[in-house]
């Protein structure tokens, strides 16, 4: 299944192969078996990780060697896929703590895809903040889709009141039409929320964009007290590297 959002972006599902285990927020890398030597790109699983088929959410490189050839796969082609999925967007990579912030931009959000569809992220944490800052109202479309199924959804539906989504838009008109690292620094997203600012003893937080974004939202964070943790030493602040094309 393939689903275009926008010129630049797109959804993807495809069968699990039954000897995959992973974990939610985890990434894999994939490609497809049109050249001698295939290109393959690290591609975070939107999906949680009990469901039987995999979710990928993309962006449309023109030319690239694999997101263009990637949008238009048809039921019953093959997709090549390494077998060990791996990424620092996993709940056992954060201390325990009442509150997950999850920051994204563009097709950052992905992972949390997976997390916000996952009962145990709502068993680790009272309330989970999902951010998603996009440049146009458009692309904003995959993240609005999928909290409102979340929502409906038998399995993690009952915990929709600990889910926060909040959205910012930078290149065209729209109520918040804001970097969320600005509201972050100001203070006006807290203040939006009614939730008080990130502090290390109830805050933890889980970043995935653009590399600028990243260090930013990182060093932000990092002045309200968390500090970057991984799967050996789970801490209070976790980023993710690993990009698409």
């Amino acid at each position: 299944m393939v689903k275009h959002y926008t010129d630049r972006l797109f959804m993807f599902r495809i069968t699990r192969p039954p000897s995959l285990r992973f974990r939610s927020g985890e990434f894999v890398m994939i490609g497809l078996p049109n050249a001698e030597r295939p290109v393959y790109r690290a591609y975070s699983i939107a999906s949680p990780a009990w469901d039987e088929e995999l979710e990928f959410f993309s962006i449309k490189v023109p030319g690239g060697p694999l997101t263009e050839h990637l949008q238009k796969i048809q039921v019953g082609d093959t997709i090549l896929m390494k077998k060990k999925p791996t990424g620092t967007l996993v709940l056992d990579a954060l201390l325990p703590g009442r509150r997950v912030w999850m920051f994204s931009t563009g097709t950052g959000i992905a992972p949390f895809a997976s997390l916000i569809r996952d009962p145990e992220t709502y068993d680790k944490f009272d309330q989970v903040i999902l951010t998603h800052t996009c440049r146009e109202v458009a692309e904003l479309g995959y993240g609005e889709e999928l909290v409102a199924a979340m929502r409906e959804d038998p399995l993690v539906g009952e915990f929709a009141d600990k889910l926060i989504h909040f959205t910012t838009v930078t290149r065209e008109p729209f109520p918040r039409p804001r970097r969320i690292t600005d509201m972050m620094r100001d203070g006006e997203v807290f203040e939006m929320l009614g939730v008080p600012p990130i502090c290390a003893e109830n805050d933890r937080a889980m970043i995935c964009g653009s590399m600028e974004m990243l260090r930013e939202t990182k060093e932000i964070c990092e002045g309200f007290g968390l500090v970057e943790g991984s799967n050996s030493m789970p801490n209070t602040v976790v980023v993710e590297r690993a990009f698409v094309d």
